[in-house]
């Protein structure tokens, strides 16, 4: 996410150090120096002003460089550029409560051994313990977790600003995240999902002017399972839920993948509710799903078995 160069710029900049002066503090050369401060202009995180043949770098107003520079200010005995390189925020972005080592390589989709030697670094220097085979942070050290959440989210809008002004977040995670856009998004990792992809599955609804896509390094396919649950966080209401009904009953749907997935974006509840349903005809009582005869009359329209 950020190398370890920009970690010592971000530690080190105070407000209107040169090129030159930030080389001299951090002992590397100039041009080392300008392309860290490069990328992190890039990414929104500090920026620069000409005063007069010299150009001063000046920290950005982000929420993350404030907690990080709060931190570094506080424990300047600690090297944290050194700690947070590799796949340490990634860890610290899941260590939102006591978790073991198990749970967080699940959620980051990393080798236990991975996250290991990530958490003895932090335990070597007092930063996070253990209590039954959980790890939680020492102190207010829980402020990492809080600078990894910031600065995935600054990153994440810098993306999706760069490709659509008025785009907006619906859902988020480390590595991706589901947004909802006025305009067409064609760039390269954003995948449209929603309504407008049920389309895929012979399924043809009335859309919105909204379009929604999910940005993932992954593969632009998406399963019934995750379209379902993108479909959800977009609109959880009835409306919605039956549309996802329909496409639980249209197509084979993994019903392992289903819970994984509905386990990733928080939705056991809902999606649990959409198979009862369907499973006792109706027998479910919810307000968000329909009676199962108002189903019926749907599917028929859309020539789908019940």
């Amino acid at each position: 996410m950020l190398r370890r160069i920009e970690l010592e710029v971000l530690a080190t900049i105070d407000r209107g150090d040169t090129i030159s002066e930030l080389a001299t503090k951090l002992n590397h050369s100039e041009s080392y120096l300008s392309r860290g401060v490069g990328d992190l202009v890039e990414k929104r995180l500090v920026y620069t002003e000409r005063d007069g043949r010299r150009k001063r770098v000046v920290p950005s107003d982000s929420r993350a460089v404030e907690l990080y520079q709060d931190l570094v200010r506080q424990y300047s005995h600690i090297d944290f550029p050194e700690l947070l390189t590799g796949k340490a925020l990634q860890v610290l972005y899941y260590l939102d409560e006591p978790r073991t080592v198990a749970e967080i390589a699940e959620q980051s989709d990393n080798y236990r051994n991975t996250v290991n030697r990530v958490l003895k670094r932090f335990r070597d220097r007092g930063l996070v313990g253990t209590d039954d085979g959980r790890y939680d942070f020492n102190a207010d050290f829980d402020r990492l977790h809080e600078f990894a959440r910031q600065l995935t989210h600054h990153l994440h809008r810098q993306r999706l600003e760069a490709v659509a002004s008025k785009g907006t977040i619906l859902w988020e995670d480390y590595d991706e995240f589901l947004a909802q856009a006025e305009t067409e998004i064609d760039a390269n990792g954003f995948h449209e999902t929603g309504l407008a992809r049920f389309a895929s599955f012979d399924l043809q609804f009335l859309l919105t002017d909204h379009r929604y896509y999910v940005y993932s390094e992954e593969p632009d396919a998406l399963s019934p399972a995750e379209l379902c649950c993108h479909t959800l966080l977009v609109d959880d209401g009835s409306r919605y839920r039956s549309y996802c009904l329909l496409l639980l009953s249209h197509v084979d749907v993994d019903e392992d993948d289903l819970r994984t997935q509905a386990a990733k974006y928080d939705l056991e509840d809902e999606l649990n509710a959409l198979l009862r349903y369907l499973e006792t005809h109706g027998d479910v009582r919810d307000d968000c799903l329909p009676e199962w005869d108002e189903f019926q009359k749907l599917a028929t329209e859309y020539e789908i078995e019940t």
